[in-house]
Protein backbone atom coordinates (compact mmCIF):
# COMPACT_ATOMS: atom_id res chain seq x y z
CA UNK A 1 0.00 0.00 0.00
CA UNK A 2 1.33 3.42 -1.20
CA UNK A 3 1.88 6.00 1.52
CA UNK A 4 0.56 8.48 -0.48
CA UNK A 5 -2.82 6.36 0.56
CA UNK A 6 -4.81 8.30 2.68
CA UNK A 7 -4.19 7.07 6.74
CA UNK A 8 -7.11 7.01 9.69
CA UNK A 9 -5.42 6.30 13.26
CA UNK A 10 -7.89 4.79 15.09
CA UNK A 11 -7.61 5.24 19.40
CA UNK A 12 -9.34 3.20 21.08
CA UNK A 13 -8.43 0.58 23.82
CA UNK A 14 -9.56 -0.72 27.52
CA UNK A 15 -11.97 -3.78 26.70
CA UNK A 16 -13.25 -5.85 23.62
CA UNK A 17 -16.64 -3.62 23.17
CA UNK A 18 -14.10 -0.68 22.37
CA UNK A 19 -11.65 -2.54 20.49
CA UNK A 20 -13.98 -5.06 18.14
CA UNK A 21 -15.93 -2.18 16.59
CA UNK A 22 -12.13 -0.45 15.85
CA UNK A 23 -10.74 -4.13 14.57
CA UNK A 24 -14.06 -3.85 12.25
CA UNK A 25 -13.57 -0.84 10.64
CA UNK A 26 -9.53 -1.35 10.36
CA UNK A 27 -10.44 -3.96 8.20
CA UNK A 28 -13.16 -2.21 5.77
CA UNK A 29 -10.96 0.11 5.43
CA UNK A 30 -8.04 -1.52 4.67
CA UNK A 31 -10.22 -3.16 1.96
CA UNK A 32 -10.76 -0.10 0.61
CA UNK A 33 -7.21 1.17 0.23
CA UNK A 34 -6.65 3.48 3.53
CA UNK A 35 -3.58 3.06 5.28
CA UNK A 36 -4.40 2.42 9.13
CA UNK A 37 -2.62 2.87 12.85
CA UNK A 38 -4.16 1.85 15.91
CA UNK A 39 -3.32 3.87 18.70
CA UNK A 40 -4.14 1.62 22.48
CA UNK A 41 -2.54 1.10 25.52
CA UNK A 42 -1.81 -1.85 27.61
CA UNK A 43 -4.82 -3.43 28.06
CA UNK A 44 -6.11 -2.72 24.58
CA UNK A 45 -2.97 -4.49 23.39
CA UNK A 46 -4.05 -7.53 24.63
CA UNK A 47 -7.15 -7.45 22.07
CA UNK A 48 -4.82 -6.52 18.78
CA UNK A 49 -4.75 -10.52 17.74
CA UNK A 50 -7.39 -10.04 15.67
CA UNK A 51 -6.45 -7.47 14.04
CA UNK A 52 -5.12 -7.45 9.89
CA UNK A 53 -1.04 -7.40 9.92
CA UNK A 54 -1.47 -4.17 8.11
CA UNK A 55 -2.52 -2.52 10.90
CA UNK A 56 0.58 -0.64 12.42
CA UNK A 57 0.27 -0.61 16.35
CA UNK A 58 1.72 2.12 18.90
CA UNK A 59 0.94 1.89 22.25
CA UNK A 60 0.53 5.17 24.12
CA UNK A 61 0.30 6.24 27.36
CA UNK A 62 -3.14 7.08 29.14
CA UNK A 63 -4.90 6.11 32.76
CA UNK A 64 -8.50 6.19 34.52
CA UNK A 65 -9.43 7.90 37.15
CA UNK A 66 -12.21 5.45 38.10
CA UNK A 67 -9.73 3.14 39.32
CA UNK A 68 -6.54 2.06 41.41
CA UNK A 69 -5.85 4.25 44.66
CA UNK A 70 -5.60 8.02 45.36
CA UNK A 71 -1.59 7.73 43.91
CA UNK A 72 -2.73 6.49 40.70
CA UNK A 73 -5.49 9.02 40.48
CA UNK A 74 -2.82 11.74 41.32
CA UNK A 75 -0.60 10.29 38.48
CA UNK A 76 -3.43 9.78 36.14
CA UNK A 77 -3.40 13.72 34.77
CA UNK A 78 0.76 13.15 33.88
CA UNK A 79 0.05 10.34 32.33
CA UNK A 80 -2.75 11.69 29.94
CA UNK A 81 -0.36 14.66 29.51
CA UNK A 82 2.23 12.39 28.09
CA UNK A 83 0.25 10.28 25.42
CA UNK A 84 -1.42 13.65 24.39
CA UNK A 85 2.53 15.19 23.90
CA UNK A 86 2.97 11.85 22.28
CA UNK A 87 0.44 11.82 19.81
CA UNK A 88 0.39 15.33 18.68
CA UNK A 89 3.91 14.48 17.87
CA UNK A 90 2.83 11.54 15.92
CA UNK A 91 0.48 13.73 14.07
CA UNK A 92 2.61 15.82 13.19
CA UNK A 93 4.83 13.12 11.26
CA UNK A 94 1.83 11.12 9.77
CA UNK A 95 -0.77 13.47 9.28
CA UNK A 96 -3.90 11.44 9.42
CA UNK A 97 -6.81 12.34 7.22
CA UNK A 98 -8.93 11.48 10.15
CA UNK A 99 -8.96 10.23 13.31
CA UNK A 100 -11.91 8.45 14.75
CA UNK A 101 -12.02 7.63 18.38
CA UNK A 102 -14.12 4.67 20.37
CA UNK A 103 -14.41 5.51 23.81
CA UNK A 104 -12.46 5.00 26.88
CA UNK A 105 -9.51 6.46 28.10
CA UNK A 106 -7.35 5.33 25.83
CA UNK A 107 -8.88 7.45 23.11
CA UNK A 108 -8.00 11.07 24.74
CA UNK A 109 -4.18 11.23 23.38
CA UNK A 110 -5.24 10.82 19.88
CA UNK A 111 -8.48 12.72 20.16
CA UNK A 112 -6.98 15.66 22.46
CA UNK A 113 -4.29 15.62 19.62
CA UNK A 114 -6.76 15.57 16.53
CA UNK A 115 -8.39 18.50 18.25
CA UNK A 116 -5.65 20.73 18.77
CA UNK A 117 -4.00 20.20 15.21
CA UNK A 118 -7.45 20.53 13.33
CA UNK A 119 -7.33 17.18 11.81
CA UNK A 120 -10.70 15.65 11.01
CA UNK A 121 -12.07 13.30 13.79
CA UNK A 122 -15.08 11.80 15.00
CA UNK A 123 -16.29 9.05 18.15
CA UNK A 124 -18.36 6.25 17.76
CA UNK A 125 -20.22 5.38 20.74
CA UNK A 126 -21.36 2.04 20.78
CA UNK A 127 -24.03 1.95 23.93
CA UNK A 128 -27.05 4.19 23.69
CA UNK A 129 -25.62 6.63 26.10
CA UNK A 130 -22.58 8.32 25.48
CA UNK A 131 -19.46 7.13 27.83
CA UNK A 132 -17.54 9.72 29.53
CA UNK A 133 -14.77 10.41 27.15
CA UNK A 134 -17.10 10.48 24.06
CA UNK A 135 -19.28 13.09 26.08
CA UNK A 136 -16.19 15.02 26.67
CA UNK A 137 -15.49 15.14 22.93
CA UNK A 138 -19.20 15.29 21.94
CA UNK A 139 -18.72 18.74 21.18
CA UNK A 140 -14.99 18.98 19.95
CA UNK A 141 -15.31 16.19 16.75
CA UNK A 142 -16.71 16.78 13.67
CA UNK A 143 -19.19 13.52 13.87
CA UNK A 144 -20.40 11.12 16.66
CA UNK A 145 -21.24 7.72 15.24
CA UNK A 146 -23.86 6.07 16.95
CA UNK A 147 -24.04 1.87 17.49
CA UNK A 148 -27.14 1.95 19.44
CA UNK A 149 -30.44 3.57 18.20
CA UNK A 150 -31.78 6.17 19.92
CA UNK A 151 -28.38 7.56 21.97
CA UNK A 152 -28.66 9.47 24.55
CA UNK A 153 -26.62 12.84 23.08
CA UNK A 154 -26.23 16.08 25.07
CA UNK A 155 -28.70 19.20 23.91
CA UNK A 156 -27.57 20.53 20.96
CA UNK A 157 -25.57 17.54 19.39
CA UNK A 158 -26.68 14.96 16.95
CA UNK A 159 -25.35 12.08 15.80
CA UNK A 160 -25.33 9.28 13.15
CA UNK A 161 -26.94 6.05 13.12
CA UNK A 162 -24.40 3.78 11.89
CA UNK A 163 -25.13 0.53 13.69
CA UNK A 164 -22.26 -1.32 16.01
CA UNK A 165 -19.85 -2.54 13.41
CA UNK A 166 -18.96 -6.65 13.80
CA UNK A 167 -15.60 -7.97 13.38
CA UNK A 168 -15.53 -10.28 9.62
CA UNK A 169 -15.38 -13.63 12.04
CA UNK A 170 -19.17 -12.24 12.77
CA UNK A 171 -19.84 -11.25 9.66
CA UNK A 172 -18.80 -14.63 8.07
CA UNK A 173 -21.52 -16.32 10.55
CA UNK A 174 -24.51 -14.11 9.84
CA UNK A 175 -28.24 -15.27 9.52
CA UNK A 176 -26.83 -18.75 10.38
CA UNK A 177 -28.66 -21.58 10.17
CA UNK A 178 -31.02 -21.78 13.31
CA UNK A 179 -31.97 -24.97 14.49
CA UNK A 180 -34.37 -25.06 17.46
CA UNK A 181 -34.20 -26.65 20.50
CA UNK A 182 -35.29 -30.47 20.51
CA UNK A 183 -34.39 -34.13 21.54
CA UNK A 184 -30.88 -33.89 20.34
CA UNK A 185 -27.35 -32.33 21.37
CA UNK A 186 -27.56 -28.94 21.72
CA UNK A 187 -25.25 -25.91 23.42
CA UNK A 188 -26.13 -22.36 25.61
CA UNK A 189 -23.06 -19.85 25.01
CA UNK A 190 -22.77 -17.74 28.21
CA UNK A 191 -20.57 -14.66 27.86
CA UNK A 192 -20.09 -11.85 30.06
CA UNK A 193 -18.27 -9.11 28.36
CA UNK A 194 -14.72 -9.54 27.66
CA UNK A 195 -13.96 -11.49 30.82
CA UNK A 196 -16.45 -13.06 32.08
CA UNK A 197 -19.22 -11.57 35.28
CA UNK A 198 -19.26 -12.89 38.23
CA UNK A 199 -23.00 -12.50 38.78
CA UNK A 200 -23.17 -15.42 35.55
CA UNK A 201 -20.43 -17.52 37.30
CA UNK A 202 -23.00 -17.26 40.42
CA UNK A 203 -26.03 -17.99 39.00
CA UNK A 204 -25.74 -20.06 35.60
CA UNK A 205 -24.17 -23.19 36.34
CA UNK A 206 -26.71 -23.89 39.49
CA UNK A 207 -29.65 -22.66 37.15
CA UNK A 208 -28.69 -24.96 34.01
CA UNK A 209 -27.97 -27.82 37.03
CA UNK A 210 -31.66 -27.33 37.78
CA UNK A 211 -32.51 -27.98 34.13
CA UNK A 212 -35.19 -31.32 33.83
CA UNK A 213 -32.62 -34.30 32.76
CA UNK A 214 -34.12 -34.83 29.30
CA UNK A 215 -33.05 -31.36 28.60
CA UNK A 216 -30.19 -31.32 30.72
CA UNK A 217 -28.56 -34.53 29.30
CA UNK A 218 -28.39 -32.91 25.58
CA UNK A 219 -26.66 -29.60 26.16
CA UNK A 220 -22.95 -28.48 26.65
CA UNK A 221 -22.37 -25.45 27.62
CA UNK A 222 -19.58 -22.91 26.99
CA UNK A 223 -19.26 -20.60 29.65
CA UNK A 224 -16.61 -17.78 30.12
CA UNK A 225 -15.55 -17.03 33.17
CA UNK A 226 -12.81 -14.62 34.97
CA UNK A 227 -9.21 -16.53 35.78
CA UNK A 228 -10.57 -16.65 39.31
CA UNK A 229 -13.71 -18.03 38.98
CA UNK A 230 -12.28 -20.60 35.98
CA UNK A 231 -11.89 -23.75 38.30
CA UNK A 232 -15.19 -23.37 40.84
CA UNK A 233 -16.99 -23.36 37.82
CA UNK A 234 -15.69 -25.58 35.66
CA UNK A 235 -15.92 -28.18 38.84
CA UNK A 236 -19.39 -26.98 39.63
CA UNK A 237 -20.17 -28.46 36.12
CA UNK A 238 -18.29 -31.46 36.50
CA UNK A 239 -20.07 -32.36 39.95
CA UNK A 240 -23.21 -31.74 38.49
CA UNK A 241 -22.65 -34.00 35.44
CA UNK A 242 -23.42 -30.73 33.06
CA UNK A 243 -20.96 -30.89 29.89
CA UNK A 244 -18.95 -27.90 29.95
CA UNK A 245 -16.33 -26.11 28.59
CA UNK A 246 -15.07 -23.17 30.55
CA UNK A 247 -12.07 -20.45 29.89
CA UNK A 248 -11.69 -16.89 30.64
CA UNK A 249 -11.72 -16.61 27.01
CA UNK A 250 -12.95 -17.87 23.97
CA UNK A 251 -11.36 -16.96 20.57
CA UNK A 252 -13.95 -18.75 18.52
CA UNK A 253 -16.87 -16.70 19.74
CA UNK A 254 -18.78 -16.36 16.66
CA UNK A 255 -18.58 -20.16 16.00
CA UNK A 256 -19.49 -20.77 19.11
CA UNK A 257 -22.68 -18.58 18.99
CA UNK A 258 -23.65 -19.72 15.73
CA UNK A 259 -23.73 -23.29 17.13
CA UNK A 260 -26.13 -22.03 20.22
CA UNK A 261 -29.81 -22.87 20.67
CA UNK A 262 -29.59 -20.13 23.22
CA UNK A 263 -26.81 -17.32 24.50
CA UNK A 264 -26.52 -15.93 28.14
CA UNK A 265 -24.87 -12.75 27.98
CA UNK A 266 -24.25 -9.44 29.62
CA UNK A 267 -25.50 -6.50 27.30
CA UNK A 268 -22.31 -4.97 26.16
CA UNK A 269 -23.24 -3.43 22.94
CA UNK A 270 -20.72 -5.53 21.20
CA UNK A 271 -22.42 -8.53 22.60
CA UNK A 272 -25.41 -7.17 21.06
CA UNK A 273 -24.60 -6.56 17.70
CA UNK A 274 -22.68 -10.46 17.53
CA UNK A 275 -26.56 -11.93 18.70
CA UNK A 276 -28.49 -9.72 16.59
CA UNK A 277 -26.26 -10.01 13.61
CA UNK A 278 -26.04 -14.20 14.02
CA UNK A 279 -29.26 -14.08 14.88
CA UNK A 280 -30.10 -16.74 18.20
CA UNK A 281 -32.29 -16.41 20.84
CA UNK A 282 -31.16 -14.77 24.38
CA UNK A 283 -31.12 -13.83 27.96
CA UNK A 284 -29.33 -10.52 28.44
CA UNK A 285 -28.63 -9.64 32.36
CA UNK A 286 -27.62 -5.76 32.08
CA UNK A 287 -24.45 -4.38 34.23
CA UNK A 288 -26.17 -2.93 36.87
CA UNK A 289 -23.05 -0.57 37.84
CA UNK A 290 -22.71 0.35 34.05
CA UNK A 291 -22.65 4.33 33.72
CA UNK A 292 -26.03 5.91 33.32
CA UNK A 293 -27.55 2.05 33.11
CA UNK A 294 -26.58 2.25 29.56
CA UNK A 295 -26.14 -1.84 29.14
CA UNK A 296 -30.29 -1.70 29.84
CA UNK A 297 -30.81 0.91 27.25
CA UNK A 298 -28.30 -1.66 24.89
CA UNK A 299 -30.68 -4.31 25.11
CA UNK A 300 -33.70 -2.79 24.50
CA UNK A 301 -33.54 -3.09 20.69
CA UNK A 302 -33.68 -7.28 21.26
CA UNK A 303 -36.12 -6.89 23.97
CA UNK A 304 -39.09 -5.16 22.01
CA UNK A 305 -38.65 -6.99 18.84
CA UNK A 306 -39.03 -10.13 20.96
CA UNK A 307 -34.91 -11.51 20.67
CA UNK A 308 -34.63 -11.29 23.89
CA UNK A 309 -35.16 -11.75 27.86
CA UNK A 310 -33.89 -9.21 29.85
CA UNK A 311 -33.94 -10.01 33.81
CA UNK A 312 -32.05 -6.93 35.54
CA UNK A 313 -29.23 -7.85 38.28
CA UNK A 314 -32.07 -7.57 41.19
CA UNK A 315 -33.98 -10.30 39.79
CA UNK A 316 -31.43 -12.31 38.41
CA UNK A 317 -31.84 -15.28 40.73
CA UNK A 318 -31.24 -19.02 40.16
CA UNK A 319 -34.97 -20.58 39.97
CA UNK A 320 -35.72 -16.97 37.63
CA UNK A 321 -32.87 -17.76 35.58
CA UNK A 322 -34.13 -21.93 35.11
CA UNK A 323 -37.62 -20.82 34.20
CA UNK A 324 -36.70 -18.97 31.80
CA UNK A 325 -34.10 -21.08 29.94
CA UNK A 326 -36.75 -23.94 30.27
CA UNK A 327 -39.42 -21.92 28.59
CA UNK A 328 -36.90 -21.67 25.49
CA UNK A 329 -35.95 -25.03 25.61
CA UNK A 330 -39.45 -26.29 25.82
CA UNK A 331 -40.73 -24.14 22.71
CA UNK A 332 -38.93 -24.31 19.59
CA UNK A 333 -40.96 -22.02 17.79
CA UNK A 334 -40.82 -19.53 19.73
CA UNK A 335 -37.15 -20.05 19.92
CA UNK A 336 -37.28 -19.70 16.42
CA UNK A 337 -39.10 -16.64 16.48
CA UNK A 338 -36.88 -15.23 19.02
CA UNK A 339 -33.62 -16.19 16.79
CA UNK A 340 -35.78 -13.83 13.37
CA UNK A 341 -36.55 -11.54 15.59
CA UNK A 342 -32.89 -10.63 16.68
CA UNK A 343 -31.82 -10.81 12.90
CA UNK A 344 -34.76 -8.03 12.34
CA UNK A 345 -32.75 -5.45 14.13
CA UNK A 346 -29.58 -6.55 13.13
CA UNK A 347 -27.47 -3.94 11.23
CA UNK A 348 -24.96 -5.80 9.56
CA UNK A 349 -23.86 -3.54 6.87
CA UNK A 350 -22.73 -0.92 10.35
CA UNK A 351 -19.02 -1.65 8.98
CA UNK A 352 -19.67 -0.10 5.75
CA UNK A 353 -21.81 2.57 6.92
CA UNK A 354 -18.95 3.82 9.62
CA UNK A 355 -16.59 3.83 6.83
CA UNK A 356 -18.77 5.67 4.28
CA UNK A 357 -18.93 7.98 7.29
CA UNK A 358 -15.71 8.29 8.09
CA UNK A 359 -14.33 8.79 4.41
CA UNK A 360 -17.59 11.85 4.42
CA UNK A 361 -16.11 13.71 6.77
CA UNK A 362 -12.38 13.39 5.96
CA UNK A 363 -13.29 14.95 2.71
CA UNK A 364 -15.60 17.43 4.89
CA UNK A 365 -18.86 16.19 3.44
CA UNK A 366 -21.87 15.76 4.81
CA UNK A 367 -23.67 12.20 5.30
CA UNK A 368 -26.53 11.30 3.45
Amino acid sequence: MSDKSPLLVIAAGGTGGHMFPAQSLAEVMLARGWRVKLSTDVRGARYTGGFPDAVDVTEISSATFARGGILAKLVAPFQIFGGVLGAVWNMLRDKPDMVAGFGGYPTIPALSAAFLLRRPRMVHEQNGVLGRVNRLFASRVDQIACGTWPTDLPEGIEGVHVGNPVRSTVLDRAEAGYIPPGDYPMSILVIGGSQGARILSDIVPPAIAELPIEVLRNIRVSHQARDEDELRVATFYAEHGVNADVAPFFNDIPSRMSEAQLVISRSGASSVADISVIGRPSILVPFAAAAEDHQTANARGLAEAGAAIVIPESKFEVDALAEQIINVFENPKGAVKMAHAALSVATPDAPQRLADLVETTATGEQPQ
